[in-house]
């Protein structure tokens, strides 16, 4: 079974569609409240985290189930650098890129690790009487607190992250 595919953006539309898409799979296949929480929380934390790392996101979110298993996955692109790969790879199970399994893929993902430039941020201390001063200032704080990722790694049975380019496609396992 495979649920409809949700469109995701970084403004919001479509998170609370993808969360009730989940909860209709869960629904359908007659999982308890309980195990039905566990799966939407997946979907949560990972759309959470994707959006925490990639920043700019427009992706597309789906449900896959097969007797217990449900794979909850999303695609998406981003503009990829260093940082953001590191920190998608790091959020794995296996901390490896699913994409490089063949000795092409391998090669491929060499190649474009060795391409990637190194993160763009450059950060201003600005004296706090100026800051203040500073209207419509977005303030983003330069360390990201990694609480999505270690809430999905504790619900989550597998998370896999493929990286082919600027394509991310991320999935997240949950045997119920």
């Amino acid at each position: 079974m495979k649920s409809d595919v949700v469109t995701i953006d970084n403004k919001g539309t479509g998170f609370k569609e993808a969360v009730e898409a989940t909860k209709k799979v869960a629904d359908f296949n007659g999982l308890d409240a309980k195990d039905s929480l566990k799966l939407q929380l997946c979907a949560e934390e990972m759309l959470s985290m994707a959006r925490s790392i990639t920043g700019e996101i427009k992706a597309s979110f789906w449900v896959e189930c097969e007797d217990a298993r449900y794979d909850l996955k999303m695609t998406t692109q981003t503009v990829m650098d260093k940082e953001k790969r590191h920190l998608l790879l790091s959020s794995a199970s296996s901390k490896k890129n699913e994409a490089a399994t063949t000795f092409l893929g391998m090669l491929r993902d060499a190649f474009e690790e060795a391409m990637l430039s190194d993160s763009d941020k450059t950060y201003y201390e600005l004296p706090d009487d100026v800051a203040s001063d500073v209207v419509g200032r977005y303030i983003e704080d330069p360390e990201w607190d990694h609480y999505e990722q270690s809430v999905l790694r504790k619900i989550a049975d597998d998370i896999k992250i493929s990286i082919k380019g600027g394509v991310v496609e991320m999935t997240v396992t949950k045997n119920l």
